[in-house]
């Protein structure tokens, strides 16, 4: 099986972003972006998705840190696109339900060559710490945008802001790892009926 691995960069006159992938790592993470709110929420992609994922990202953090998450969200999406290749053989599909504590949300996935979110989490504060909870959306629209797949996110009970993202993104690494794994009884062969996606 080919590497799926992949690096990407995005400058813009905001950000300046380069993310590296590794679909088949360990789980380890490496980031230095400024938001350290977004790294703690991303480690938990790499641990949970079984990847290895290093940003490093310089943005105009001064104002506020809209720019950087977005941006990162939709470097992210195309570095994970990049990796993946033509998508032969893998499941495509992939669900979790991940709990902590009072937490509970579900991620489903596919990755169907469509950009589309459903994100519905009803964060119990407009902030955690300092990081604006508003800005989890702007990441996954970025994500979905470029990567080109499905994204249904949906928290579904929880009144601890912290734990609600937590589960979030505990539940999207999984779910990406499912949908990443390769099938067996589907070596080479398109995951769809169209044979391409």
């Amino acid at each position: 099986m080919a590497e799926r691995k992949a690096t990407v960069s995005r400058n813009t006159l905001e950000t300046q972003i380069t993310v590296t992938v590794n679909l088949d790592g360990s789980g380890q993470a490496k980031f230095d972006t400024g938001v350290p709110f977004l790294e703690h929420m991303m480690d938990q992609i790499a641990r949970h998705g079984m990847m290895d994922i290093e940003v490093d990202a310089k943005g105009d953090n001064h104002i506020d840190d809209h720019h950087t998450v977005e941006d990162i969200g939709i470097t992210l999406g195309q570095a994970l696109a990049k990796a993946v290749g033509d998508k032969k053989g893998i499941l495509r599909y992939g669900h979790a339900y991940v709990p902590l504590d009072e937490a509970l949300s579900r991620v489903v996935v596919d990755f169907s060559g469509r950009p589309g979110l459903e994100f519905h989490v009803p964060f119990t504060r407009a902030a955690i710490g300092a990081f604006d909870v508003d800005l989890f959306h702007e990441f996954f629209q970025g994500f979905v945008n470029h990567a080109n797949v499905t994204l249904h996110v949906d928290n579904l009970r929880g009144a601890n802001s912290h734990h609600q993202a937590e589960t979030v993104f505990k539940a999207f690494g999984r779910a990406l790892r499912m949908a990443l794994s390769m099938d067996p009884q589907m070596a080479g062969i398109t995951p769809s009926t169209k044979g391409v996606l």
